[in-house]
This record gives C-alpha cells, sequence and structure tokens, in this order.
C-alpha cells in the first residue's frame, strides 16, 4: 500500500505537522545573528573610546600639573635665591609659606643661625634659573630640576661670586597650592 502522495511506488516520508509548522516559523523570523555582531562590535568601540578619553585626561592631569608646579618651583628657588640682608624676615617668611614636609622642617631648624649670619655679613644673593625641567610628573607630585646662576656678594669682599648651581625640587599639591617638600643642591 503507497503512501499518500507516492507516485511509482516510492514512498514519501511524512512531515508532521509539527515539524513543518516549526520550520516554517524558523524561516519566518529574520537572521539576527549580524546584529548581535554589530552590538559586540559597537560596544567594544565604546569601551574603547571611554578607556582612550580616561588616558588623555589622566594625561592632560599630568601634564597640568607638570606645568603649574614647574612655574611655581621657579618662583619658589627665585625666592631661595635672592635674598637681602635688609629684607630677611619678609624673605624668610615667603620661603616658609611656600614649603612643607622635610624642607620646611629643616629651614625652620637652620633659618635663625642663617638670618643671623646674613645680617652680620650684610650678604646680598642675586639668583636666576638658567634653565628648568620636569623629570617626574602625576597630578599632586611633580620633580624638577634645575640649573641656577647665583651671585653672592658681602661687606667683605668687593666681588660677586657666582655659582652654577644644580637643583632638584619636589613640589607637592596641598590645598590647591603648589609646595616646596624637598630641595636637593645636586
Amino acid at each position: 500500500m503507497a503512501t499518500p502522495g507516492a507516485q511509482d511506488g516510492v514512498p514519501v516520508p511524512r512531515v508532521s505537522r509539527y515539524t513543518a509548522a516549526a520550520g516554517a516559523a524558523r524561516s519566518a523570523r529574520p537572521n539576527h545573528r549580524w546584529l548581535d555582531v554589530v552590538a559586540v562590535a559597537v560596544v567594544a568601540a565604546l569601551g574603547g573610546l571611554v578607556f582612550g578619553g580616561w588616558v588623555l585626561f589622566q594625561q592632560h592631569q599630568k601634564d597640568d600639573a607638570a606645568k603649574e608646579a614647574l612655574a611655581a618651583a621657579q618662583n619658589y628657588v627665585l625666592k631661595l635665591t635672592n635674598l637681602d640682608s635688609e629684607a630677611v624676615d619678609a624673605r624668610f617668611a615667603d620661603i616658609m609659606d611656600g614649603s612643607t614636609g622635610e624642607f620646611n622642617d629643616s629651614y625652620r631648624k637652620s633659618s635663625q643661625q642663617f638670618r643671623q649670619e646674613m645680617v652680620q655679613r650684610q650678604v646680598h644673593t642675586r639668583g636666576s634659573v638658567v634653565a628648568a625641567a620636569v623629570k617626574s610628573a602625576t597630578p599632586d607630585k611633580v620633580v624638577v630640576l634645575m640649573f641656577v646662576d647665583e651671585s653672592i656678594s658681602n661687606r667683605d669682599s668687593s666681588r660677586s661670586q657666582l655659582d652654577h648651581v644644580r637643583i632638584k625640587v619636589t613640589m607637592v599639591k596641598l590645598n590647591g597650592r603648589w609646595m616646596a617638600r624637598k630641595v636637593q643642591l645636586l
């Protein structure tokens, strides 16, 4: 007995109506696989943009910190190297106000003796920053290297003595201000 729909004695496989319905539903549904690929690509691109933006922002913060701290360090070194025995107290107050930590402590300890020597000998110093560069920088700490020419005169010498000094200054940002934490002669 032949199956309905069979021709020439070749049986035609029976297809259940459930199998036929599932195949029809599958072919009626659009293929969304390409949408999944696009979604993954968009998420990856957005992630890359966010990361790139964050890296640029971090670099911008370091660059701004370096620029600000470099200017503050140069101004601070000018205060240190331009002293006048007649205005020593005001200059020392400026120096103390612009420092913190290790340098502030050591300067405070030696300032009375240093002040006395300056006044007795009528010392005058004039300094200028010849060159300065940032060695390293983070948003709140910058290390600056400087070459400074300093002319020193006093009542005992008719001629000024010129010194070429290399200075390393560690600047830190406290309460929005750049302050010298460490000053080293190199």
